[in-house]
């Protein structure tokens, strides 16, 4: 898995955090990004498949 240098995600990124979640970012806001969690590899539950993150808990991954 390689990370983006970027700091704050723009929307279709892809995204880890929690050590073991990914998930694509619907939304960016001023602190946050609303994400649609899309692999989760922990025992956490997420009511609709979506969760707000601060941007300073997640690292963009580079697809490419």
């Amino acid at each position: 898995m390689i990370f983006k240098a970027k700091k704050i995600a723009e929307i279709g990124d892809q995204i880890f955090f929690k050590n073991g979640i990914k998930g694509i970012v619907e939304k960016v806001n001023e602190n946050s990004v609303i994400v649609n969690i899309t692999e989760n590899r922990t025992d956490l539950e997420f009511g609709g498949d979506r969760t707000v993150v601060s941007h300073k808990n997640y690292k963009v991954i580079d697809c490419a």
